[in-house]
C-alpha cells in the first residue's frame, strides 16, 4: 500500500526502557487496542516499522497505521506488504488520508481545515475515527498524526 511518514521523537512510548521501538512492543501495543490485527505482524528495521499480513477493511487499515506510527521512535511505517480483505468489504483499498497535529490544533480547527470552513462540526468524525487510540477530544498532541474519514 505505501510507506507513511511520523514524526519520530513524539509518541507513545512503548516497551521498557528502549530507545529504539521493538517488534515485539510495537505488536502489544497494536493488539491492545482489539483493532482486528490479529493477523497482522510487525517487523522494524531502524526507525520504520513494516506492517505485514492482513486486515479485513480499510479502517482496520489505517488505524494499524496510526497506532504503530504514533509510538515514540517510529519515524515510517510501511504497509507495502499488508493486504486488505475486499472479500467483506466488497471495495478496493484506498489511499488513506492523514493529517499531522500542529502547535495550537484542536479537533475544531482540524475539521475545518480539511472539510473547509464552516465544517468544524465534523471533528466528532475524526474523534470517532481515531477510536480507541484517541480516548479524549481534548488528548491530542503537536506532532501525532491523525486519521481523517471521509465525509459524503
Amino acid at each position: 500500500m505505501g510507506l507513511f511518514d511520523f514524526v519520530k521523537s513524539v509518541g507513545k512510548k512503548v516497551g521498557i526502557g528502549n530507545d529504539e521501538p521493538q517488534a515485539g512492543d510495537l505488536k502489544k501495543e497494536l493488539d491492545s487496542h482489539n483493532l482486528g490485527t490479529d493477523k497482522v505482524d510487525v517487523v522494524v528495521e531502524g526507525d520504520k516499522a513494516i506492517l505485514k499480513g492482513s486486515v479485513t477493511n480499510q479502517e482496520i487499515l489505517e488505524k494499524a497505521i496510526i497506532a504503530v506510527g504514533n509510538s515514540l521512535g517510529v519515524s515510517k511505517v510501511d504497509t507495502g506488504a499488508l493486504t486488505v480483505d475486499n472479500t467483506t468489504t466488497g471495495s478496493v483499498a484506498k489511499d488513506p488520508v492523514f493529517y499531522t497535529v500542529k502547535s495550537g490544533d484542536n479537533l475544531w480547527k482540524i475539521a475545518e481545515a480539511v472539510y473547509g470552513k464552516g465544517k468544524g462540526v465534523k471533528n466528532t468524525a475524526i474523534f470517532e475515527a481515531n477510536k480507541p487510540m484517541l480516548t479524549s477530544p481534548d488528548k491530542i498532541y503537536p506532532g501525532q498524526v491523525l486519521r481523517i474519514p471521509s465525509i459524503d
